[in-house]
């Protein structure tokens, strides 16, 4: 019973929220690791465990295992996969002499993400913002080539389309089609990177 309400005090106050940051060689034990893609190459590079979440940091993108409270059992777990969602907004805020916590802050995608972590943790932290701030670079840089590229193409199917068909049309248009098609999927297949495993590996020795 004491154990049950120290639960409570420790949510009440704010405790629980104040996160810590999880050692390579016990990311198996954390609840993230049963919902990993093991079997397609994902990886485990970071993790920040609190009472309640986890925010698991792989090469795929992030995972949010949300635990609503500290005495709860019942776990959500969403998953930010970098494929689909652009990081943005990497801060990272250190302590004051009286604060027991550090922040990182970050956004994928409309979703922003806000994590108290205890201040002796600061070095570690420092890597992973290091990682995000590169993870976010790389995706701007490749969403502007895929935006030039895009616009490229666009510009080649005006010209086109100025200049009358000759010939058979309908196989003409098909032709035209099935070759913008194959571009864009060439162009977002080698830009749209879904693996980030060697930036991590520059920062984060895991």
């Amino acid at each position: 019973m004491a154990n049950f309400f120290g639960k409570m005090a420790a949510d009440t106050l704010g405790i629980s929220d104040i996160g810590i940051i999880i050692e390579p060689k016990d990311f198996d034990k954390v609840d993230g690791d049963d919902y990993i893609m093991h079997e397609d190459g994902e990886r485990i590079y970071f993790v920040i465990k609190s009472k309640s979440d986890e925010y698991v940091f792989t090469n795929f993108g992030v995972m949010h295992v949300d635990g609503a409270n500290a005495i709860s059992k019942k776990r959500v777990v969403r998953r930010y996969d970098f494929y689909h969602y652009r990081v943005t907004n990497v801060t990272l805020e250190t302590a004051g002499t009286v604060d027991l916590d550090i922040e990182i802050k970050f956004a994928l995608g409309e979703h922003n993400f806000s994590i108290d972590v205890d201040k002796k943790e600061l070095e570690k932290l420092k890597d992973l913002y290091k990682a995000l701030h590169e993870v976010s670079l790389l995706q701007t840089k490749n969403n502007l080539i895929v935006e030039d590229g895009l616009n490229s193409l666009r510009l080649a199917n005006e010209v086109i389309s100025r200049n009358q068909l000759e010939g058979k049309a309908v196989e003409t248009i098909a032709e035209v089609a099935d070759y913008n098609f194959n571009w864009i999927q060439k162009l977002r297949a080698t830009y749209n990177v879904k693996d980030f495993g060697t930036v991590y590996e520059k920062y984060i020795n895991a």
